[in-house]
């Protein structure tokens, strides 16, 4: 058995005409399509298989005067689409639908053929403008027509189609609102009306502009003219129309207040309908800056007549009086009123000359100051006014900024301690052509703030050392604190104090002075070593306040007394209560040492009643003269028993003392006003101790010519001499001068004096 393959070709044959997939199509131009458009058709589909079979060609059937053609386009896959091409500029309305028809035609034998139907429409384009029946429409009215009746109908039309054609009337803009209030036009109907204010009698004739506008987009429109004139069958007064150069309404004008004399401002024109001399008008205008210019007998130009300034006056009232030469007189008069309108012709200027302004310092940035102000009557950018700071060398570092506004405000934080007062100029200048300017001077005080406090410039060292040698002569004050405070005023306002190593009460400082002095007598046991702190502050809020140091070391001399305490010196205007004290204290102490004395005088008589020892052979009584000197040559402080009569004969000798002191005061009332140097202590009764120091003889100093209170130095200096030098010593005497004893140091055996003076 074999098998055998057979392969069998069929041979096509045309027995399938070409088809369409529809029988007929509708395509669109549209109007304003350029030559050479195309749009592609149907194709055509042959189910034969062999090439000439399948094969398809097209045609139109057309006339000459269809502008269309056809081509054929070939596709990525093979496949001809045919497509119509547009010859010539479409015009529907010419023409708005074509019919053709697409033949395609196989390349069988005999060949087979399939026929598609093509419609084509023309779609509009918005290219055709409305026009009117007429180019210009001439109508009269009377005053007897009916307002409810249309003066006239304007028609036109539009070869467009749709909203290209659809038209609406409207008033152009070239009809001013003044004529458009008297009339009523149909958008739709383009029917004219009167409207309800419409009065006869107001004007002869009016000419409107009436635009016909289609519905395209965008929309086409054409313009005409219409001329109404209105028949008066009436006896009417002038009638009055002003056109102003310048109008800003229907009842007013603007004129530049730099006008020339005989500038001209309205055109004015009168009509009177009426006929022989009731129709003659004649017109005027009193006014003392306008006046009116004839041109014809109707026609008249109103001019400037006398210069203008609207910083003086801006607005003027002017009427316009016209009457005709009938029996009797018809007038008409006409209102307006005339704007002046500004130039930049006034400077600003500043409401003052100079600008005070009070700050404090330490403000933060941008925190207002004041505010300037300039005034400028002109208006508009001519009153527009812009403030600045004049830029100069002095003005480089200014901490301040100046708004447009005329706002002043920091720029930095200010130190009023580094400059407390500021001075400036601004500027002020308008936004007119050309602009104009003032300028004005800024005066700014800084205020004080208490940032700084106060500082010590003596003593100058902290600790400081200070040696005081107090002698009964001496003067209570013993230094001046000095500080000082960058701050002013209350700020600056200082007080000293005494912090602590004040225990015994000893040392007081001025609060206002600083002057720090012995507060009470001082003994010999208060001589020692002080450490005291003070400290100043100033008067601001809150305080600020600064310490320092002083080791003071307190020399007391060997006069010195722990009992005694001295009377003080009175100035002038305390002598006569000195006097009254002095006088009281002697009566008591009288009294009380008549007191004593006969109390010890019967205690005596008692003891020699009972033969007790005498006072020469008790060893536990001393004599005057044994007490006087266990008094002066005791060098630390003792408690002293005295007995009655040496403490009235003591007491006798001080009062006498201080008697002939203040005879002496009296003789020089104006002391106070010379240097404590210059003073001398009160007379004293002399003494001649003598004492020997180191092998020779050294006489006592009876009185002092300085009451100086204080001698400064360094203490490890004092101690590198390795001894310290005695004093010189006053005897002690019953005398008392001041509450506080006089101090008297010696600084390295030298005599040092600071001297003071009396405040008046």
């Amino acid at each position: 058995m074999k098998i055998l393959k057979i392969k069998i070709l069929i041979e096509d044959i045309n027995d399938h005409s070409p088809e369409f997939p529809q029988n007929e199509i509708t395509i669109k131009f549209l109007e304003r399509d350029l030559k050479g458009t195309k749009i592609p058709l149907l194709n055509a589909i042959d189910k034969d298989i062999s090439l000439e079979n399948s094969q398809i060609a097209y045609m139109i059937k057309k006339t000459r005067r269809e502008p269309f053609s056809l081509s054929i386009k070939k596709q990525n896959d093979g496949v001809f689409i045919p497509e119509l091409t547009l010859e010539d500029k479409l015009d529907r309305e010419v023409k708005d639908s074509y019919m053709l028809s697409l033949e395609a035609k196989d390349g069988g034998n005999p060949p087979k053929t399939a026929t598609l139907k093509v419609h084509i429409s023309v779609t509009d384009f918005n290219d055709n403008t409305p026009v009117f029946s007429q180019k210009v429409y001439n109508i009269s009215v009377s005053n007897s027509h009916q307002r409810h009746l249309p003066i006239l109908t304007l028609k036109a039309t539009d070869q467009d189609s749709g909203d290209n054609g659809r038209i609406s009337y409207h008033f152009n803009h070239k009809t001013s609102q003044n004529i458009q209030k008297y009339f009523v036009l149909g958008k739709k109907t383009g029917d004219l009306f009167l409207h309800d204010n419409f009065q006869f009698t107001k004007k002869q004739s009016y000419k409107l502009f009436v635009e016909a506008r289609d519905g395209g987009k965008p929309p086409l429109k054409t313009v005409t003219r219409v001329h109404i004139y209105v028949i008066n069958n009436q006896n009417t007064a002038p009638l009055i129309n002003v056109d102003f150069v310048s109008p800003l309404s229907e009842s007013s004008a603007a004129v530049s207040e730099a006008s020339k004399i005989g500038s001209f401002i309205a055109y004015v024109m009168v009509t009177d309908t009426d006929s022989g001399p009731n129709g003659e008008v004649i017109c005027d205008l009193k006014h003392d800056k306008f006046k009116l210019a004839k041109i014809d007998s109707k026609e008249y130009k109103m001019i400037v007549k006398g210069l203008l300034d609207r910083e003086i006056r801006d607005h003027y009232k002017v009427s316009i009086v016209c009457h005709d030469m009938g029996s009797p007189q018809l007038e008409s008069k006409k209102y307006f009123s005339v704007k002046v309108t500004d130039v930049n012709d006034v400077e600003p200027h500043f409401t003052k000359e100079t600008f005070q302004f009070l700050t404090y310092e330490n403000q933060k940035v941008d925190f207002p100051i004041g505010f300037i102000n300039a005034t400028d009557p002109d208006l508009g950018d001519g009153g527009q006014l812009t403030y600045s700071i004049i830029n100069d060398n002095n003005n480089d570092n200014i901490p301040f900024q100046l708004t447009k506004y005329g706002f002043i405000s920091t720029s930095q934080p200010i130190d009023r301690e580094m400059k407390d007062i500021y001075k400036f100029q601004v500027l002020v200048k308008d936004n007119g052509t050309p602009s104009l300017n003032d300028t004005a001077n800024i005066v700014i005080e800084i205020l004080d703030k208490n940032d700084n406090a106060p500082y010590f410039t003596f003593p100058n060292n902290d600790p400081y050392n200070l040696d005081v040698h107090y002698h009964p002569h001496s003067k209570k004050d013993i230094t001046i604190l000095r500080a000082s405070d960058k701050d002013t005023g209350n700020n600056a306002f200082l007080t000293y104090g005494i912090l602590r190593s004040n225990d015994k009460n000893l040392f007081t400082v001025n609060s206002h002075t600083g002057v720090l002095s012995f507060s009470r007598t001082v003994y010999q046991n208060d001589a020692g070593t002080y450490e005291l702190q003070f400290i100043v502050k100033d008067g601001g809020t809150p305080v600020q306040s600064a310490t320092t140091a002083i080791i003071l070391t307190l020399f007391v001399s060997n006069d010195t007394s722990p009992m005694l305490t001295a009377v003080p010196f009175q100035s002038g205007h305390d002598l006569n209560m000195t006097w009254v004290i002095i006088i009281v204290a002697a009566a008591v102490i009288l009294s009380v040492a008549i007191v004593v004395s006969i109390t010890l005088c019967v205690f005596r008589c008692i003891n020699h009643t009972n033969n007790s020892p005498t006072t020469a052979e008790n060893p536990n009584f001393l004599s005057q003269t044994e007490m006087r000197q266990l008094l002066y040559q005791t060098n630390n402080p003792v408690a002293i028993t005295r007995n009655a009569e040496e403490i009235f004969n003591r007491n006798l000798q001080t009062i006498k003392s201080k008697s002939q002191f203040f005879l002496e005061m009296e003789h020089t009332p104006d002391e106070w006003k010379f240097s404590t140097t210059q003073r001398r202590l009160p007379p004293v009764p002399q003494r001649c101790d003598s004492i020997h120091s180191q092998g020779r003889r050294t006489s006592s100093i009876m009185s002092y010519n300085s009451d100086t209170l204080t001698s400064q130095k360094d203490r490890e200096a004092s101690k590198s001499n390795g001894k310290t030098k005695p004093y010189d010593e006053i005897p002690a005497e019953p005398e008392y001068t001041n509450d506080n004893p006089v101090a008297a140091t010696i600084l390295k055996g030298q005599q040092i004096q600071d001297t003071y003076l009396q405040p008046t």
